[in-house]
């Protein structure tokens, strides 16, 4: 017997067996069940979500001599006659090759004779936007107005192309794209009906190569196990066989992108090629990398939004933070150009070189996407001199109290505060933008040695750890101070109010807090509260006992 392709073999026969749609079964099985048939029917959605098979499967079922509850029971001499295409109840037309006025008027002819069988004549008539003007006229009539035995149902894949008196006198049925978790699983049942060995990870990708559609699905693993028969079907073996490229690839060609490193993007291109990777669907691919990382960075809680597996979505949210929104679509952009570009060239890579050199460059592009990138690029630069500026008076501040930071000795001898005398107002305020009332000397309050020691990590390192940030956290915690909040706590002090209703969302605290543990190996959580008009920010804090060995003053002591 010849080999029968698996998405044939596995076409389903009853509406238990369709995956993906049950909205739509469900309808029509009561539809079945209460006897109220309709006279016209228009499925509509992409290719292979089950239009055609759910269109076999309702002939059968409104001329099935013993329905169950709506289905076929495929047993009966109907069934069995229509299944095996003998009935001349059930016609199957294609209106691609059978589009023209003359082709209508046949059917027009056929309606007029009531079936010899059973109780309904059904006409199928697939890809029905392929139809010309001339027949869609001709039909509208017989479509209004069937005889009682006579069931029209109209499947394709653009609806948009469908006059609308066609479409007002139809039942419409839009059926969607099948979900990732439904495919794999219903593949995970066939491999296993036709004893196939395969890894669950190959099925994910070829689930998600499929795009929504089953039927696509069920070729491209046929088409994996043909070359690898006999053997398992490996996650690397399905990325072979489909020409694509693995995640991990996507999340190195993203870092050296946002580093600027040109050539690093050109050796990981040459790599995909020697590899005999496909470059139309590599550009899709990273399109989609890309905006998954765009959906991490501007949503909450978008990982029900991205299907794909723990370890690849912990990558992610690792590479949604190299580069603010702005920037992401920027790539988008460009990327989604070129996959338009890549159709009709004969030198693809040199396109795809040359837009990784734009990603890297943004100087080579006039436009305005680019120069935003620019200007942050040098937003950026001025944090890191700025910091770098508030380390040397900051410095000073501790060597005034006596202690300095880690890795420095005190600084003995004379200058300003080294008497007990006043400390400069520039070592006040420790993020940017942020000025303290230069009139007033700053208060000295003492604190427990370890929540000092949390407080001098954080603020010496605030401007990078805000750098770090997504997009959307890093612009709210911009212009915000840090101060003490108790054992194991830090207050972020905001000094604008829409910063700080969006900077106080769990979502910014939670990442900033895994940032710091991550990165400093410190368990400290934070606290947000409002500046209020006019509040000084400038306090030094030290310990208790370098204020009573080295300043001669009252002694203010903070509530923990």
């Amino acid at each position: 017997m010849s080999y029968t392709a698996l998405y044939r073999k596995w076409r389903p026969v009853s509406f238990e067996d369709v995956k993906g749609q049950d909205p739509i079964v469900q309808t029509l099985k009561n539809q079945i069940t209460s006897e109220r048939i309709g006279h016209a029917y228009l499925f509509c959605g992409t290719r292979g979500t089950g239009k055609t098979s759910i269109a076999k499967i309702f002939a059968r079922a409104v001329n099935c001599e013993h329905p169950v509850d709506g289905s076929p029971c495929n047993e009966c001499p109907t069934c069995r006659s229509i299944q095996s295409g003998s009935s001349m109840n059930v016609v199957e037309i294609d209106a691609a090759s059978n589009n023209g006025v003359e082709n209508i008027r046949d059917i027009r002819e056929q309606v007029q004779y009531p079936p010899t069988e059973g109780r309904y004549r059904v006409y199928i008539i697939d890809e029905v936007h392929m139809l010309s003007i001339g027949a869609f006229n001709a039909l509208l009539k017989t479509l209004e107005e069937p005889p009682s035995y006579v069931i029209f149902i109209l499947a394709t894949t653009e609806v948009h192309k469908i006059p609308i008196t066609i479409l007002s006198r139809c039942q419409r049925y839009d059926f969607k794209r099948i979900s990732l978790e439904t495919i794999a699983d219903r593949l995970r049942e066939l491999t296993q009906a036709e004893q196939i060995q395969v890894e669950d990870k190959a099925l994910l990708y070829v689930a998600k190569a499929a795009d929504g559609s089953l039927r696509d699905a069920l070729s491209l693993l046929d088409q994996c196990v043909a070359f690898h028969y006999g053997k398992v079907l490996t996650y690397d073996n399905a990325l072979e066989v489909l020409g694509a490229v693995d995640s991990g690839v996507f999340s190195q060609m993203f870092g050296a992108i946002v580093e600027g490193r040109t050539k690093d993007c050109i050796c990981s291109l040459e790599e995909i090629v020697i590899q005999g990777r496909e470059l139309g669907q590599f550009v899709t691919d990273f399109i989609w990398y890309m905006r998954n990382l765009l959906l991490i960075q501007s949503a909450d809680d978008a990982e029900g939004l991205v299907d794909m597996s723990e370890e690849n979505l912990k990558q992610l949210r690792s590479d949604a933070g190299k580069a603010d929104g702005t920037t992401l679509m920027r790539y988008i952009r460009i990327f989604s150009e070129l996959s338009n570009q890549l159709r009709y060239a004969s030198q693809k890579r040199v396109l795809v070189e040359v837009a990784l050199i734009k990603l890297t460059r943004p100087s080579m592009e006039p436009n305005l996407d680019a120069i935003l990138q620019r200007l942050g690029d040098l937003e950026a630069q001025m944090e890191d001199l700025e910091a770098g500026r508030m380390a040397i008076p900051m410095a000073a501040v501790y060597q005034e109290a006596g202690s300095a930071p880690a890795g420095q000795a005190p600084r003995t001898g004379a200058g300003p505060g080294a008497d007990g005398g006043t400390v400069p107002q520039a070592a006040a305020p420790y993020a940017p933008g942020l000025q303290a009332d230069s009139g007033a000397a700053p208060e000295k309050v003492a604190l427990p040695q370890a929540q000092l020691e949390d407080l001098k990590l954080v603020r010496n390192e605030w401007a990078k750890i805000v750098r770090s940030m997504g997009g959307g956290a890093r612009s709210y915690l911009r212009d915000t101070v840090v101060e003490p909040g108790g054992e194991g706590c830090l207050t972020i002090v905001f000094m604008d109010p829409m910063n700080y209703d969006m900077g106080k969302r769990p979502t910014v605290i939670g990442e900033l807090e895994r940032y710091v543990e991550a990165n400093f190996s410190r368990s400290i959580y934070f606290k947000t509260r409002l500046a209020g008009r006019g509040e000084r920010l400038n306090t030094i804090y030290v310990t208790q006992e370098e204020l009573e060995e080295k300043i001669h003053m009252d002694i203010t002591y903070e509530d923990e």
